[in-house]
């Protein structure tokens, strides 16, 4: 298959869902911290000028119009350099009633952020955008549809019209669309991923992952579910997705532990044997080896 062809039916098949916004508020030269959220974080720009930092990466730097698109699980927080744009109405939409995160430092000059946790899938599979390990950007001003999306996006969040939580769905699938593609066609070694699920077997392999992490996968049941032998799954698939499969697996367990621990109160030795650990001590060991906490302080810290 061309590999145009390839990106065009894994972009095609794309599916998101996007929580509701929040508004956050720097004024003056200050930090707020975003924490490690167990989904990809969208951030839109709206007004004035600074940084977002993240835990072992290089800054990005932030200005309006800028779309930043978080992995899961990377610590990260929004820092506000001061003495630009004054006055939070300037650069605040009338009408945004959200949710609000506010920091206060010292001078002028505020920014402005408007933000979303989102799950990225293919066709009903969930869970595509946990592939991501780096962020990705798109400057607005080089991409007039996306540009047009986010100000669509901007006013249906404003209106709160009946359908807007469709309306913005196919608004940012338009936008990480353009994203994707674009970075696809720079070459960009972080989405490189995205072209390797155009291979069939490997594609195969990752969709039963994807679906039910929590299942008794092997090294041997995914390599016969990819039609390949071990030692030759094995090595396509850590050229692909740069981890070996196994590897892989874990830490896409440990990813939806985060989530199952964020959006409800199973007990912890549930969330542990839905996503495919024997006992609760050695799902407790790794899970506070990824995200710092132990499964108990992450969902107490979230609640």
């Amino acid at each position: 298959m061309p590999i145009r062809d390839a990106h065009d039916r894994i972009l095609s098949e794309l599916d998101i869902e996007a929580e509701p916004f929040a508004l956050c508020a720097l004024e003056g030269a200050c930090s707020l911290g975003m924490g490690r959220a167990p989904g990809a974080t969208l951030h839109y720009v709206l007004g004035g000028q600074g940084r977002l930092s993240l835990q072992g990466l290089a800054p990005i730097e932030l200005q309006p119009g800028r779309l930043v698109l978080v992995p899961a699980s990377l610590h990260h927080s929004l820092h506000n350099q001061g003495g630009g744009q004054i006055g939070l109405p300037a650069c605040k939409p009338a009408g945004l009633d959200l949710e609000e995160h506010v920091a206060r430092g010292e001078g002028s000059g505020n920014m402005v952020v408007l933000c979303s946790s989102i799950r990225l899938g293919l066709r009903e599979t969930h869970g595509v955008v946990d592939l991501l390990r780096t962020p990705l950007t798109l400057d607005l001003g080089r991409s007039p549809r996306a540009q047009q999306a986010m100000a669509a996006v901007v006013e249906e969040v404003t209106q709160r019209r009946a359908g807007g939580r469709a309306m913005i769905r196919v608004l940012l699938l338009q936008c990480m669309i353009e994203m994707l593609r674009q970075r696809l066609e720079a070459g960009d070694p972080a989405v490189l991923w995205l072209g390797a699920l155009a291979d069939p077997g490997l594609w195969r392999a990752l969709k039963a992952m994807l679906k039910d992490p929590g299942a008794p996968h092997t090294l041997e049941s995914l390599a016969e579910a990819a039609g390949m032998s071990r030692s030759r799954f094995a090595e396509r698939f850590q050229v692909a997705y740069g981890q070996a499969p196994m590897g892989f697996l874990r830490a896409l367990r440990l990813a939806r532990a985060a989530q199952l621990l964020s959006d409800g109160q199973e007990p912890v030795k549930r969330v542990a044997q839905r996503v495919g650990f024997a006992s609760r001590s050695a799902f407790t060991r790794a899970f506070t080896e990824t995200w710092g906490q132990s499964p108990r302080a992450f969902r107490g810290a979230r609640g």
